[in-house]
């Protein structure tokens, strides 16, 4: 066994033991690639320059900037009023909660680009509303929490953005644009599922608005769904970077809370920041010590060696691709997102992109999707676990009641997969 191989055994040994000793993501990737530069006698400030090298990307500004306005979004009432808009939209069919739940979600989706911030704002207001009206807490979690996976599809999306960091600088305008159709199909599939869970069991409808009533919440609802069409309409036009359209939005997500809805106080900002600043903290971290990983795996030529062993499997394009969905659908299940799009990002795309020929924006949903199943699947899922405390239902039960739409979802995430205009249509149509 020659020094680089052993140098491999070593980062990805000590990096999945760190996981099962349930060390934290950020700790096992520094630790794993500390460990791997001092036996192969890298300096270890090298180590470090590629960890700030990593974070040292004007593009990586656009974060902070969603994730903000995603706060302010959500904790200024924006959710209610999505819920009241879906709601007049499809509240008046079977299981009509279950529709608006998921409607909103979409909605919601498009502002915050975060599954959890999709249950944690979404999830805090339906979940109770469905339970009173006596649908089963299993059902209402479940309804919920797959919902929000549109979230990391529909733009804008976060991850979508660190995909291209690590991809190497896939156009996060086409992203955003390619996640638009599979993030609707998704949509309008788990509303067909939930319509026909919803008549087995016989849920109630809602009442019909008023027209003055109705007036009321199209024009109470537009401020906010206007910001994302701040993000999305000016990155497609060229007038802004994605950088600029997500500072704009923030701007004018912080106007329209404070100044125009007002259901909070100013001083509540002071709140807004702290919950910003931790999760971005934990992102940061999380994407300086995922470069300094990848970059040992480029130099041990790990990526050109799972190439090499995926392609001796099989020749066959759907034979691998298949495999590949399931592998990131169970690494869905044991990882979080972000630290997984940075990882197989570099390992995967010489194979489905070099050597499948597949374009570099549809594997970018494809595997947005994977990972987004992955945050609602035990043991590791954020947004189940999110779900299961705002219904008070162990992760068991309502693991149980989602079978149903994980089945949904896969078979979404199979259209998407063999079928490239789902995703490439709308960015070849806008951007050429």
């Amino acid at each position: 066994m020659n020094e680089l191989t052993l140098a491999a055994y070593i980062l990805i040994g000590t990096f999945l033991l760190l996981l099962v000793l349930k060390v934290p993501i950020t700790f096992s990737l520094t630790v794993s690639s500390l460990l791997t530069a001092a036996f192969l006698g890298i300096p270890l400030m090298a180590i470090v320059q590629r960890m700030v090298q990593g974070v040292k990307s004007f593009s990586l500004l656009a974060i902070p900037f969603f994730v903000l306005a995603g706060e302010i979004m959500g904790q200024g009432g924006i959710s209610r009023r999505l819920i009241q808009f879906s709601n007049l939209i499809v509240g008046r069919v079977r299981g009509g909660l279950a529709q608006v739940n998921v409607l909103a979600s979409m909605f919601f989706g498009g502002i915050s680009g975060s599954a959890v911030a999709d249950v944690s704002s979404i999830g805090t207001i339906m979940i109770p509303m469905m339970k009173k009206k006596g649908y089963d807490a299993d059902y209402s979690v479940a309804v919920t929490v797959t919902s929000a996976c549109q979230g990391v599809i529909i733009p804008p999306s976060h991850n979508v953005i660190i995909y291209s960091l690590a991809a190497g600088g896939v156009s996060i305008g086409r992203l955003f644009l390619g996640g638009f159709v599979p993030g609707v199909a998704l949509g309008l599939a788990l509303m067909v599922i939930s319509f026909l869970i919803a008549l087995r069991r016989g849920y109630p409808k809602e009442p019909r608005y008023s027209i003055r009533e109705s007036l009321t919440v199209v024009k109470d609802a537009f401020l906010g769904l206007f910001t994302a069409v701040i993000i999305i309409g000016g990155v497609i036009s060229g007038v802004f970077t994605a950088t600029e359209s997500a500072a704009i939005a923030c701007v004018y997500a912080f106007v329209v809370t404070f100044f125009v809805y007002r259901e909070i106080p100013i001083s509540h900002f002071k709140k807004i920041l702290y919950r910003s600043l931790k999760t971005l903290a934990m992102v940061m971290s999380l994407i300086a010590a995922a470069s300094a990983f990848g970059w040992l795996m480029a130099y041990l030529r790990i990526p050109a060696i799972a190439t090499q062993a995926l392609l001796s499997i099989s020749q066959n394009r759907v034979v691998l691709l298949l495999l590949i969905n399931l592998l990131l659908l169970l690494l869905g299940s044991i990882m979080d997102m972000a630290p997984l799009i940075l990882i197989t990002t570099p390992i995967l795309y010489p194979v489905v992109v070099t050597a499948l020929g597949m374009h570099p924006v549809q594997f970018g949903i494809i595997m947005m999707l994977n990972l987004g199943i992955g945050l609602c699947t035990p043991p590791v899922g954020s947004a189940l676990f999110v779900g299961c405390a705002v219904g008070r239902i162990s992760i068991e039960e309502a693991t149980r009641a989602m079978v149903p739409f994980y089945a949904t979802m896969v078979v979404v995430l199979i259209l998407i997969t063999f079928i490239p205009d789902l995703v490439m249509f709308v960015p070849n149509l806008l951007m050429g």
